[in-house]
């Protein structure tokens, strides 16, 4: 994404606004959060800095709207896909393919959900582990295994099964090492994944 790309995360939001949280999300995961000041903000978003006082407070502000409005468009794709899939063999692959999407579409929103240390600018939000979005995606997998799709394991390590090789590749996409798009992979992947739990 470039700036001259609105992101999808912000398309409900007043232009400026969305623009404002645009610019920090580029910033921040280019520059990191702590080497971003609100006049870099405000220069390359073309807003005031009272603006930016205005609608977020601060810095942190802006870093807390970001972290909320992205782990809500999380949710809300977990929610589109709890609609309409019933099994979690089906609910695990399609939260996968929306991450992989997500991460060649939107990969400065991928690099601050998956990358930054949240604590050490929002002390007081929880570890991006234990946040929403990724306890619900948890749950589906401790469900599989109550519903018996999954085989009797620790749900915890079926957890892990399911998505920790997906979130590997995309931490290896963003880092560049992965060259060719997740989303060609995510078939080959889940095809293994899942060999892994199959009762």
């Amino acid at each position: 994404m470039t700036l001259s790309e609105p992101s999808c995360f912000f398309s409900a939001l007043p232009p400026r606004q969305a623009k404002t949280l645009e610019t920090s999300l580029h910033l921040f995961t280019t520059r990191g959060f702590f080497k971003t000041s609100v006049h870099d903000i405000s220069n390359l978003a073309e807003v005031s800095v009272g603006f930016i006082y205005h609608h977020f407070k601060d810095k942190e502000g802006i870093a807390q709207a970001l972290y909320n409005i992205l782990l809500q468009r999380m949710n809300e794709l977990i929610d589109d896909i709890e609609a309409q899939y019933s099994t979690c063999k089906e609910r695990c692959y399609a939260i996968i393919q929306a991450l992989f999407k997500l991460t060649e579409q939107e990969p400065e929103a991928m690099q601050f959900i998956i990358h930054a240390r949240h604590k050490e600018f929002l002390p007081n939000e929880k570890s991006i582990c234990s946040a929403s979005a990724f306890v619900r995606m948890r749950a589906l997998v401790f469900q599989g295994i109550e519903n018996k799709e999954i085989r009797p394991m620790d749900p915890l390590v079926a957890a892990m099964i399911v998505y920790g090789g997906a979130i590997r590749m995309i931490c290896l996409r963003l880092d560049g090492v992965i060259e060719t798009s997740l989303e060609t992979l995510a078939d080959d992947l889940w095809l293994n994944t899942w060999s892994g739990l199959d009762p």
